[in-house]
């Protein structure tokens, strides 16, 4: 029976522990669904590089574990890809997957609030990028849908406005709970200064270890390691 092959999850690492705990239970449950070797390699902060992983995995698919199409998405993890001969999935902006799993998470928070938020603020990443900050705009609009409160974005970096002067604005048109989901997969910085906000109601957990992000990933390398939805060196974003 043939090995399967290597799938690697691309993160972009952070110096706070609990962050490669939360993606190492991501991997736990990719390896489960998937029944491939799963490995995590890093961009930046926390070892094992991906370069690294991905030398000692040639041929591996590689699935970017970020909520936007920015720089690392769409140059720097195809650009270390390419000389091992590594399959590059899309990232996992804009999936309705990743909507479903903050409106959990923010619900979650907002039942240890003690109720429901009367106006919620989706605070992603940011990017300077064109079009990366499309994932955060998705998921607005798509928890618009989901939610019978006003739905505003806000980004930690790069991007306007921040969280604070999201919530801020709309605590200036009356609202008083308003809550964090939090466009985010792992903790990190941005995870700590969106809990550090004043005067929000709840801020939602990240969703790197929710069920729907396992199972969007698995679904990702299910197509990639069938030849049919790759990007970099063999295949298109």
């Amino acid at each position: 029976m043939a090995r399967a092959r290597s799938l690697v999850l691309a993160a972009h690492g952070s110096v706070v522990p609990e962050a490669g705990a939360t993606v190492a239970r991501l991997a736990d449950a990719v390896r489960l669904l998937t029944g491939a070797p799963v490995s995590v390699g890093h961009l930046d902060h926390r070892a094992p590089s991906l370069p690294d992983v991905l030398a000692d995995r040639p041929g591996a698919v590689v699935v970017p574990l970020l909520l936007g199409d920015g720089y690392h998405r769409t140059v720097d993890i195809p650009a270390v890809a390419r000389p091992f001969d590594c399959a590059v999935t899309r990232g996992l902006s804009g999936e309705h997957a990743v909507s479903l799993a903050l409106y959990d998470r923010l619900r979650a928070a907002e039942r240890k609030a003690g109720g429901p938020a009367d106006a919620v603020v989706v605070a992603g990443a940011g990017s300077s990028r064109p079009g990366g900050d499309d994932g955060t705009l998705t998921a607005v609009r798509q928890l618009d849908l989901l939610l019978p409160v006003p739905v505003v974005a806000a980004y930690c970096s790069s991007s306007t406005p921040t969280p604070a002067e999201a919530v801020a604005r709309l605590h200036a048109r009356g609202f008083r709970r308003v809550a964090l989901a939090t466009h985010l997969l792992a903790p990190g910085r941005f995870t700590r200064a969106l809990a550090a906000l004043p005067d929000t109601w709840a801020v939602a957990q990240p969703i790197a270890d929710h069920a729907r992000v396992a199972r969007l990933v698995a679904a990702r390398y299910a197509v990639a390691a069938g030849g049919r939805d790759s990007a970099g060196p063999r295949a298109a974003a």
